[in-house]
């Protein structure tokens, strides 16, 4: 992956993050889908490399509805009812969720500051082995996705859209 020196261009920040979900998805096979979602449902970063101003590859099949917008829509309902139900149930603080369908599973793991790593993997993908990966990006993106870090991220997707 390159970055332009052109002003604009990502902070390092920015890149790392870029980094680390291009190593999810390189290195988890049956990963069709992965998007990180703000507090405020934005879609930030995905792997779909129609979505980023710098590009991430896409792995197998498109995702829901071929669109990461749409996969970001979902992990963010999907965040938002099941912080609501352990509000309700007095379970504290949500961690990860996952659904499983016929064909294919929905993980959502909280990041940081309300924002969420959200992945659509195959049906016959190793639930384990995609929760691990899922909670070593969170682990490390979690600190560096800061106020600031995000506004980039929506910055450049703008710029990136305005294309």
């Amino acid at each position: 992956m390159t970055v332009s020196s052109k002003p604009g261009a990502l902070s390092t920040e920015a890149r790392n993050l870029h980094w680390l979900l291009t190593n999810l998805v390189d290195e988890v096979p049956g990963l069709i889908s992965v998007a990180v979602v703000s507090s405020d449902g934005l879609l930030l970063l995905s792997s779909d490399p129609g979505q980023n101003a710098e590009r991430v590859p896409a792995q197998g099949p498109a995702g829901p509805r071929g669109s990461s917008a749409d996969l970001a829509t979902i992990v963010s309902g999907l965040g938002s009812l099941t912080i609501g139900a352990a509000r309700l149930m007095d379970g504290g603080g949500v961690k990860q969720t996952m659904v499983a369908m016929d064909e294919g599973s929905l993980f959502v793991m909280s990041i940081s500051d309300g924002s969420l790593l959200g992945v659509h993997a195959t049906p016959d993908c190793d639930m384990s082995v995609v929760a691990y990966h899922m909670a070593l990006f969170v682990g490390r993106a979690g600190h560096v996705l800061t106020p600031e870090l995000r506004s980039e991220l929506r910055q450049s997707r703008e710029r990136a859209g305005a294309r």
